[in-house]
């Protein structure tokens, strides 16, 4: 299995989006083991050593919805993913940029609203 990941993502990091020698990718759980996720094909990327120990034991829709540029990168290339995995990590964004469109509680205007 670990030889078609890495063929599927052309031996690339889909975070970050660099390539690597196959002896310096890791597998990630997309969704991480203890929180169900499984050993499918469709739950599996390949990750440079940097980034997967950046996103730690993160679901990737977390670790990605602070991440723009990385999310951007795995949206192009992890095309394996189940989609049900891409829509929680496009959900989240779309969350996280709503969050930041609403100016911090001490900069919102005071008075009759």
């Amino acid at each position: 299995m670990r030889a078609r990941i890495l063929d599927r993502y052309a031996r690339r990091c889909v975070y970050c989006g660099g390539s690597f020698p196959a002896e310096e990718l890791t597998l990630d759980h997309v969704e991480p083991l203890r929180i169900g996720g499984d050993q499918s094909e469709g739950n599996l990327v390949t990750s440079c050593r940097s980034c997967n120990r950046e996103k730690g034991g993160e679901p990737a829709w977390r670790y990605l919805a602070r991440n723009p540029e990385k999310r951007a990168t795995f949206l192009t290339l992890a095309t394996g993913v189940w989609p049900r995995l891409r829509r929680a990590i496009e959900e989240a964004a779309a969350l996280q940029s709503r969050r930041n469109d609403v100016p911090p509680r001490h900069q919102r205007p005071i008075g009759p609203r």
